[in-house]
């Protein structure tokens, strides 16, 4: 097993067992297989962006308690190195990297989003009262609200409901964007 896969398997069986849901219970309100939530309890799998979202929302827990690393000391991060909190997206070229999970009692996670031109990563609404906030790094994108995104460049900022189905597309290679997701 991954480190990665340890944290989701351990975190993965916590949450739902404080919920007092079953595997097949929270399968069913994530949308996916009981074989899926069966396997990635076991430390098994290579669940998706997709697939963790839905697991997350279904369990009522932010996305980064699924992939946390736990780490309190100071970190670096440099451009370029994928930690092993890196989850791609199962229907786009879309790599997910976590690079700081809210402490307790604080809601606000910040990611490192990389991106390629094809197929938009859309998002389906995630938490109530979730705000996503987007700074685009490099290249170009097409990012924000289904129905009315926005077009960003370098240094571009963008404010927008996270709680409501959303996109972010790459329209030049190496797009790449630091989101912090805030929920209330």
């Amino acid at each position: 097993m991954s480190d990665l896969g340890d944290r989701i398997a351990a975190t993965l069986r916590r949450e739902r067992e404080r919920r007092d849901l079953s595997v097949s219970e929270l399968a069913r309100r994530a949308g996916v297989a009981k074989a899926t939530v069966s396997q990635l309890e076991n430390g098994g799998g290579n669940p998706s962006v997709e697939t963790l979202w839905a697991l997350a929302t279904a369990l009522d827990v932010p996305f980064a308690v699924l992939v946390d690393e736990g780490v309190r000391s100071p970190t670096l991060i440099r451009a370029g190195d994928a930690p092993s909190a890196a989850v791609p997206a199962s229907a786009a070229d879309y790599l997910a990297v976590l690079l700081s999970a809210s402490p307790p009692h604080a809601r606000r996670d910040i990611y490192l989003l990389r991106a390629e031109p094809g197929k938009p990563r859309l998002s389906d609404p995630h938490q109530r009262g979730t705000v996503e906030h987007v700074v685009l790094v490099s290249g170009h994108g097409r990012v924000g609200p289904l129905d009315a995104p926005y077009e960003l460049h370098p240094g571009d900022y963008l404010s927008y409901a996270g709680d409501a189905p959303h996109v972010f597309e790459a329209l030049t290679p190496g797009t790449s964007a630091v989101l912090v997701s805030e929920s209330r």
